[in-house]
């Protein structure tokens, strides 16, 4: 059994002040564990984002608890492209939102955590933005979405206000409180890079997610304005890793970026995503391009370059190919991953195909 706190505290990332979401996990076992509530707070000259500012890193987090229990295995899933629009994809409509991930196997429920690209906005509310795709998720299917074992789902991504500031904030809101920590975008730049940070196993783990598909300017948070967080300035980016890795053990970035229909990432996201795993990042799940591209160990950590659609039409075979990505960490700190093959057998409908090569013991 597991009961789910949260809390926030606050850091700074070039010259940022951040806030930072705790999300904390008791598990059952062992029966004496506590739950660490990590803070770190800071001062910060500046609050304006900019590349050229000198990243201030927080002190050392302080806790209001020492105790946590030894750290064990984990299990942390990705996937790409999870859209919950009933008119984008009638069959939900039909079949019910567990339609969604019936396919699967129940393997989200099998892991420590998983983090979704949800590609919707979660709320009844605002009026569509002009552009060509606009995608409203039900607000109905979140319940679902958390009983299928999802716990975190980035929205730093061209769809997560196409129904304007409004409806993302609600969508935020609405996303937690059905269980699910949002990472991304927020009420302003803190909000928009703060980290969700889990507590799981003995490991403190954070997720931040980036979009570096931005429709306009308008679309990413500044200091005292809604939106996401980019995906295309690398040094803030780092910076923000640097930052989570003081108060985590593990940072898992989700991010949005590439082109779409490329079977390769972007020679700028390679380096993106050196500058992350060098401040820290053990992790990195890519999507955006409604395409699968390679999943490898890139300066010693797993990078999913992009994973392609997973609850989304099927128009095609490459369009249909998909994958879940898995990362494995030891008890000792060893990080290592492998891909999952799936399908989108029908629209919204994603279908394991084949076997993990990675795995904790049983």
């Amino acid at each position: 059994m597991q009961t789910r706190r949260s809390g926030f505290s606050t850091i700074v990332v070039g010259g940022l002040v951040v806030g930072v979401g705790l999300f904390s996990y008791n598990q059952a076992t062992p029966e004496t564990t506590t739950t660490t509530v990590l803070a770190a707070v800071a001062t910060t000259s500046s609050t304006a984002l900019s590349t050229t500012t000198t990243t201030t890193r927080p002190p050392p987090p302080t806790t209001r608890t020492t105790t946590l229990p030894p750290k064990g295995w984990l299990t942390i899933h990705g996937t790409g492209d999870v859209n919950l629009d009933t008119s984008s994809l009638p069959s939900l409509a039909r079949n019910g939102h567990a339609w969604a991930w019936s396919g699967l196997d129940g393997l989200f429920l099998t892991d420590d955590l998983t983090i979704v690209n949800l590609e919707c906005a979660p709320s009844a509310l605002g009026v569509a933005v002009p552009k060509a795709f606009t995608f409203r998720c039900e607000v109905d299917a979140l319940p679902v979405m958390r009983m299928a074992g999802v716990e975190a789902a980035n929205l730093a991504n061209n769809h997560s206000m196409d129904y304007g500031e409004e409806a993302m904030l609600d969508g935020r809101s609405n996303l937690m409180a059905n269980g699910i920590a949002p990472v991304g975008a927020g009420a302003n730049i803190a909000e928009a890079y703060a980290p969700a940070l889990f507590a799981i196993n003995g490991w403190r783990v954070a997720v931040l997610g980036f979009g570096g598909v931005v429709p306009n300017s308008g679309w990413l948070a500044e200091e005292d304005d809604p939106g996401m967080a980019t995906g295309d300035d690398t040094e803030t980016m780092a910076a923000a890793v640097a930052a989570a890795s003081e108060i985590a053990d593990l940072v898992i970035v989700t991010v949005h970026w590439g082109f779409e229909l490329e079977l390769a990432p972007r020679a700028e996201d390679i380096e993106s995503a050196r500058a992350m795993i060098e401040a820290g990042a053990d992790a990195i799940f890519g999507h955006h391009p409604h395409r699968m591209q390679p999943f490898e160990v890139f300066e010693g950590r797993p990078v999913a370059w992009s994973l392609g659609n997973f609850v989304w039409q099927a128009n095609s075979v490459a369009g249909a190919t998909s994958g879940v990505a898995r990362v494995v960490v030891s008890p000792d700190g060893e990080v290592t991953g492998c891909l999952i093959p799936a399908y989108i057998e029908s629209p919204g409908h994603p279908v394991l195909t084949g076997e993990p090569t990675c795995a904790a013991p049983s």
